[in-house]
């Protein structure tokens, strides 16, 4: 690394490439999209082939940039593998790694612990916890420890950090927090924890960003009790509140940081 690096090169990820599990819509389309916008070509990767296409040509649209869409379902080893191989060949090394992909099977039937089924806790902890492992695994198996240089960002959650008040769903038919939910977003905070460890003397980093509720369209009795909860008095913002956040961990402006759990969340746990 270069001394005395001015902001706008600690920041700059120009020919960097990036790959974003669950990146096609929502929070995973705004990082992917900050990265692009950073200099780096990015694969993106969705369960909806098609949405993953469109969401590239997208992100190609405006940056310029290399985008690669693949279909990936991250609890699939095989589909996991074969895509970190394609885009090693499509841009010859991996630079960053977004484990974004996840999930909660909720409604007011199935969503109280009383209640909860084993094969609905199976099938969250698979795409929230087991896929962060499979393409870390694959990820640097392949590319990021020969190559001895990267920076990996899970995306966990504030419930992953702290109990959920459940006050918030009343005069709603919204399902809400499940307890594996919380149970796999715990674990992806602690696994960064030891995966920094255990990387850093390769040269790769770990981090983790934890958001807050972000609006969705959600019930206006929801928005509502739930932004009472916030000292910031709302909810987070799709298109801009993830991604200044992912750039810093990806980029070097965050060289020496490592281990670390970021909370993007309006002051939620801070209360």
């Amino acid at each position: 690394m270069a001394e005395n690096q001015t902001v706008q090169e600690l920041f700059d990820l120009t020919d960097k490439a990036a790959f974003v599990t669950g990146g096609a819509r929502n929070l995973g389309f705004d990082m992917a999209l900050a990265l692009a916008e950073s200099g780096a070509n990015v694969t993106i990767t969705s369960r909806n082939l098609e949405q993953c296409k469109k969401s590239a040509a997208q992100i190609n649209k405006t940056t310029g940039r290399r985008v690669l869409p693949l279909a990936l379902d991250v609890c699939r080893e095989d589909q996991v593998e074969r895509a970190i191989e394609a885009h090693i060949s499509e841009f010859q090394r991996l630079d960053i790694l977004v484990n974004n992909a996840g999930n909660v099977l909720s409604t007011p039937e199935t969503a109280p612990l009383e209640k909860r089924s084993l094969e609905d806790w199976h099938a969250v902890i698979e795409v929230n916890l087991t896929g962060v492992f499979l393409c870390t695994k694959h990820a640097l198996a392949k590319a990021m420890m020969p190559q001895r240089s990267g920076s990996i960002i899970n995306i966990a959650s504030v419930t992953g950090m702290i109990g959920k008040d459940r006050r918030v769903y009343r005069g709603t038919t919204m399902g809400g927090a499940t307890i594996d939910y919380h149970a796999a977003k715990g674990g992806v905070i602690s696994m960064t924890r030891d995966m920094a460890c255990y990387l850093a003397p390769f040269n790769i980093r770990v981090n983790c960003i934890s958001p807050g509720g972000f609006w969705r369209n959600q019930p206006e009795a929801f928005v509502k009790a739930y932004s009472e909860t916030i000292p910031m008095g709302r909810m987070g913002q799709d298109g801009k509140e993830m991604k200044g956040a992912v750039v810093f961990f990806a980029s070097e402006a965050s060289s020496y940081c490592t281990g670390q759990n970021l909370a993007i969340d309006g002051g939620l746990t801070a209360w």
